[in-house]
């Protein structure tokens, strides 16, 4: 994870710094060299931790405090002084160049922002963590059988459940209680049950087992993708994951399966694919056969983007249900991040009555979110 930023973090860690050094404690207030080097004692300290994380096999270590820990001083420490650091360097070009004046108001901008940065960050790691929100959906199709009207689908996602340790473990399960207080008539999981290895699944499967049976597909960080190991270890990981998920209810790795209603006998169908992107381990024939083409089929797909790219034009499926954006985990004045790389990021979106929900999910790899809440989402499908 860090591997692939570690330049341009670096970068900003030791120039915010540079810039401070130079600009107030050399030239401004003219310190003596032992106190500015304990300025830059902070800074020596993250640098090496930041070549030590780029320096694992892994996405992300072993043991993910060494990951939080990071995050946390990295947003704490440096984020506020980067946009200190932006604001005084733009308020010094525009005193220079535009004002012509003796104060600098970059300072005092770049203060204020850091401190609601600071305050944001810390929000965002605790409470903003720890909120979980139902989300209510109804939905009317007009080829939906006549007995699955009322029909209660619960969809949830990435759990990423190597994050709920320590203190967090009660985010779980109060998101755990909020799915069963549903009582639903199905509940789906599309993808990213772990961080990247399954032994976070195995060693929370006492507390997931206390989730209704699901049907399940598996995502982008359910795979080897993230964990550097020669093909039998890799092998090896596949079958216990699947074997830990599988105790949790049905998995469809490109397969479907069909839902009968018990008294009336109609049938509707719920299709599983794999991956879409990397790893690329979809088969959207495969996923489909045996799903009649009058059929109402609820589709589930890790990655939104597969909608338009396959599922819309190369199938009748009528309900996508999505997972993998988290939301971006955090959303300002109606901005996502997610939303400059997706067309799809979040929410409900409709094609010629045929429908995509994204959900938020219910973790992240990094625990943070800032009003994008942990989501449990309840769809309500009725016959038009």
């Amino acid at each position: 994870m860090i591997a692939r930023i570690v330049i341009p973090l670096l970068l900003v860690i030791v120039l915010s710094d540079l810039y401070i050094d130079i600009h107030y404690f050399y030239h401004h207030y003219r310190l003596r060299w032992w106190k500015r080097l304990l300025w830059w004692m902070p800074c020596l300290v993250v640098v090496v931790y930041t070549c030590c994380l780029a320096s694992i096999d892994n996405f992300i270590p072993d043991n993910q405090l060494w990951l939080d820990v990071y995050l946390f001083l990295v947003g704490l420490a440096f984020g506020p002084k980067v946009v200190f650091v932006v604001c005084s360097a733009v308020g010094w070009c525009v005193r220079k160049f535009v004002t012509h004046t003796h104060r600098n108001w970059g300072h005092y901008i770049g203060l204020l922002l850091g401190a609601i940065l600071t305050i944001a960050y810390l929000y965002g790691l605790t409470f903003g963590f720890s909120k979980v929100k139902v989300k209510r959906v109804d939905l009317s199709f007009s080829d939906l059988p006549a007995s699955f009207d009322g029909f209660k689908i619960v969809h949830i996602s990435d759990a990423h459940v190597g994050t709920f340790r320590g203190w967090r473990k009660r985010i779980l399960e109060s998101e755990i209680d909020s799915v069963n207080s549903q009582h639903a008539d199905l509940v789906v999981f599309t993808g990213d049950i772990e961080n990247i290895q399954p032994h976070e699944v195995e060693r929370m499967l006492p507390l997931l087992k206390r989730l209704p049976p699901m049907v399940m597909v598996l995502g982008n960080h359910d795979y080897d993708r993230y964990v550097k190991v020669d093909s039998a270890k890799a092998k090896a990981m596949k079958v216990k994951l699947s074997r830990a998920v599988k105790q949790l209810g049905t998995l469809l790795c490109n397969q479907s399966l069909a839902i009968e209603h018990k008294e009336q006998g109609e049938k509707i169908f719920v299709a599983g694919e794999e991956n879409f992107e990397k790893p690329y381990k979809a088969n959207l024939s495969r996923t489909m056969r045996g799903v009649p083409d009058n059929a109402f089929c609820i589709f589930l797909q890790h990655e939104p983007e597969a909608w338009r790219a396959s599922i819309l034009p190369k199938t009748h499926a009528q309900l996508t249900l999505s997972g993998h954006t988290h939301g971006g985990q955090m959303q300002l004045f109606g901005f996502r991040p997610t939303k400059l790389i997706y067309n799809e990021d979040y929410g409900l979106y409709q094609q010629d009555g045929r429908y995509l929900y994204v959900t938020a999910g219910l973790g992240g790899l990094m625990p943070f979110r800032l009003n994008m809440p942990n989501e449990v989402t309840v769809i309500t499908l009725h016959k038009k």
